[in-house]
């Protein structure tokens, strides 16, 4: 009798551990409310003082995070690990800015002569200690099926020469048109992307040269910094025979200088 009513009592009594929900919609809600485009929809800025307010929300998504076992997230499909880890990383970035100072300057300032902010072991994921660098370099860059350098254009270091923080959560039903649209935006934002057509000069973001072996992989056609730059002829305002010109590598590319302020909406 006794290990028939054993597993019932378990079944009452023990509830399983709820499962991670990927709308993200706790993480989602804050973007919505305090993060906000500019005016040509390239950038964005983060009311942090709003964020503040609401920290308890946000630790509670970040405890939600916290919680999933490594196994269930491996079991995961591909879109829904990256955009886990995209949003994991954006959502750690924000409290690690409301852990500092309120009249902050950069994120770098919250780093020190031996450390960067970047490898602080500040949180727990998946039963350790880990930073900011260990997900984008180890569990997103350092994936096996890693393939798509446009997570450099979803990830946020909270610094206006960063792609924007976009005002809502990724999902992974609709990743890749939010990874394409960030691509987009970003390209157009001619404080940091241009194309000088008088000295044939293609300047992109440093993001081009920190990572440029992530855009020198194969990717939907091209397989270089300034190939993958040519497929957004319309967002660098380049016409088709630059666009063929550029793709070919016969333009000349410099790197503009990173702006590492605090993306912060001004008061």
């Amino acid at each position: 009798m006794t290990r028939f009513l054993l597993p019932l009592i378990l079944a009452i009594f023990i509830t399983p551990a709820q499962a991670f929900e990927h709308d993200h919609a706790l993480w989602s809600g804050l973007l919505a409310r305090h993060v906000h485009w500019n005016p040509a929809g390239t950038a964005s800025t983060v009311d942090y003082a709003g964020m503040r307010a609401e920290r308890p929300k946000l630790k509670g998504y970040l405890a939600q995070v916290s919680a999933v076992p490594r196994a269930e997230f491996d079991a995961w499909p591909q879109p829904e690990r990256r955009a886990f880890l995209i949003n994991a990383y954006n959502a750690w970035t924000v409290e690690l800015i409301l852990g500092g100072d309120p009249k902050l300057k950069s994120i770098r300032d919250l780093g020190s002569l031996f450390s960067s902010p970047w490898k602080k072991r500040f949180f727990s994921l998946f039963g350790e200690k880990q930073s900011l660098d260990g997900i984008e370099h180890g569990l997103i860059r350092g994936a096996a099926d890693y393939d798509d350098p446009r997570i450099h254009f979803a990830v946020n270091c909270a610094s206006i020469g960063c792609p924007a923080l976009r005002p809502e959560a990724y999902r992974a039903a609709q990743l890749d048109a939010q990874m394409e649209d960030q691509t987009r935006r970003f390209l157009r934002d001619r404080q940091i992307n241009r194309f000088d057509a008088a000295t044939g000069t293609l300047y992109l973001s440093s993001i081009f040269d920190w990572y440029g072996d992530d855009f020198e992989r194969s990717f939907r056609g091209s397989d270089s910094v300034a190939g993958f730059a040519a497929r957004y002829a319309q967002e660098l305002g380049i016409n088709k025979d630059q666009q063929r010109r550029m793709a070919a590598g016969e333009f000349k590319i410099e790197y503009t200088k990173y702006d590492w302020s605090l993306n912060r909406m001004a008061p």
